[in-house]
């Protein structure tokens, strides 16, 4: 799964994921894209969820590409642990996405093809998303 190669620092602060975001809000690689409709932290098995079943309904055919990194990890501490201490070890990482901001996109086959994998990859996401064209 995704994960970063390695980061400045182990265990972040938390970045919000409230207001639009600043860039990445059109379609710019393929034809179809995803859009989030509100803000949420994706994680890595999301993002790969997303990913397969895009590859699987276009049986590999076309192009797909992921527009979402995940660069923030999530700590968490052990369960039956006492407070304080320190902070958690780091668990997982996730993808700060903010509202309009566009996560996958798809080119090189048919429409009906493209909507109805973005459809079912909006599925495996936490969150409302449409789908948009290129060009609106």
């Amino acid at each position: 799964m995704l994960q970063p190669k390695r980061v400045k620092y182990r265990r972040p602060h938390i970045i919000k994921y409230e207001g639009h975001s600043k860039s990445g809000t059109t379609v710019a690689f393929g034809e179809f894209g995803l859009q989030a409709l509100e803000g949420a932290w994706i994680t890595t098995r999301q993002i790969e969820a997303a990913r397969v079943v895009l590859a699987r309904y276009t049986k590999r055919s076309g192009q797909i590409w992921i527009r979402i990194f995940p660069h923030l990890a999530k700590t968490k501490k052990p369960a039956e642990v006492r407070m304080g201490s320190g902070k958690g070890s780091p668990e997982d990482w996730v993808a700060v996405v903010r509202e309009k901001c566009v996560m996958f996109e798809i080119g090189g086959v048919p429409e009906e093809i493209c909507r109805e994998a973005l459809r079912l990859a909006a599925y495996k996401l936490p969150i409302k998303c449409k789908i948009v064209k290129k060009g609106e």
